[in-house]
């Protein structure tokens, strides 16, 4: 029997890529920075769907990652894992229970872990609020901290998760736009209707992010400046070994490696960039890595090709 595409329904969009700022940028009105975390050359594919207000899409990321994220402007997400396993939200651990929750009012971090997988929907704040209202339904401030990580039935995530498969894969055969969007928004006030109460957090929790906080944006605002543990600890008035855990526990690796893979990162976009006419070993050496022989060897162990390669693909 022959199928007819129905011209109401939307197309889905399918990008793949080989470069993490690339991945970063492929997500719709999004403002996100990736780094990558784990050894190896990336490979990464977003699909996705739009309505008139929502967005659905199904994220997947060959490589651990550190994801600094923004949503789009007047919207909520929701972010499903087909795997919670080793993910985490603003140095949360995501528990299989568990889905992720944020709105525009604010920034978060993703930690995601090697072949990840993220079901992600983002609606229009004002319909959601103005649709729950119509039906009776309080949602709490999801701004706030502690609100990260939503508790809701498995039975429900799961069949939300079927959902939205079924939705990816047959959308241009299924419901008009119309529909489909108000089925994801139907979906993300059950889950969000369903809510019990989060995860608790240790009460030390605030003080290890404040650590690491405050030491990322020290680094943010003195990028290529060299910096030692001792100044770290001076920085943020705690023991080394509390430095150490604070962003073992919040990032899931050392305060030393942090550094290492955050200017590593900044050197492979600054290489990236157009026109780029500087030596390797002096944008290298400005990021503080002055043995070229070690450098081009952690740089190549993380990013699974040499400095040079990156430099003449995007010349």
């Amino acid at each position: 029997m022959k199928h007819h595409i129905n011209q109401r329904a939307p197309q889905k969009s399918v990008v793949y890529t080989n470069d993490i700022d690339e991945q970063a940028h492929n997500l719709p009105q999004w403002q996100q920075v990736y780094d990558q975390v784990s050894n190896g050359s990336f490979y990464g594919c977003i699909e996705g769907l739009d309505y008139p207000d929502a967005h659905l899409f199904k994220e997947f990321t060959q490589r651990a990652l550190r994801q600094q994220c923004h949503i789009a402007p007047n919207s909520i997400w929701l972010g499903i894992p087909r795997s919670s396993a080793q993910s985490k939200i603003n140095g949360l651990q995501l528990e299989t229970h568990q889905l992720m929750c944020r709105n525009s009012d604010c920034d978060f971090e993703l930690i995601t872990p090697e072949q990840f997988t993220i079901y992600g929907v983002v609606i229009n704040q004002h319909t959601l609020y103005t649709m729950a209202d119509i039906q009776g339904l309080s949602l709490k401030n999801m701004s706030t901290r502690g609100a990260e990580r939503i508790a809701c039935n498995p039975i429900l995530l799961n069949q939300t998760r079927l959902m939205i498969e079924k939705i990816m894969n047959y959308s241009e055969l299924g419901l008009p736009i119309e529909l489909q969007q108000d089925m994801l928004s139907t979906l993300t006030l059950n889950l969000l209707s369903q809510q019990s109460s989060t995860q608790t957090v240790a009460p030390s929790y605030q003080h290890r992010l404040a650590v690491v906080e405050k030491v990322k944006a020290f680094i943010d605002d003195h990028p290529q400046q060299a910096v030692t543990i001792t100044q770290l600890c001076e920085l943020t008035f705690v023991s080394r070994r509390t430095l150490q855990y604070s962003f073992e526990s919040i990032l899931g690796i050392n305060p030393l490696r942090f550094l290492r893979l955050t200017r590593l990162n900044n050197v492979r976009r600054e290489l990236k960039q157009p026109g780029q006419e500087t030596p390797i070993a002096v944008i290298a050496a400005n990021w503080g890595f002055w043995h070229p022989g070690q450098f081009t060897k952690d740089y190549t162990q993380l990013f699974g090709e040499n400095p040079s390669h990156t430099l003449k693909r995007c010349v």
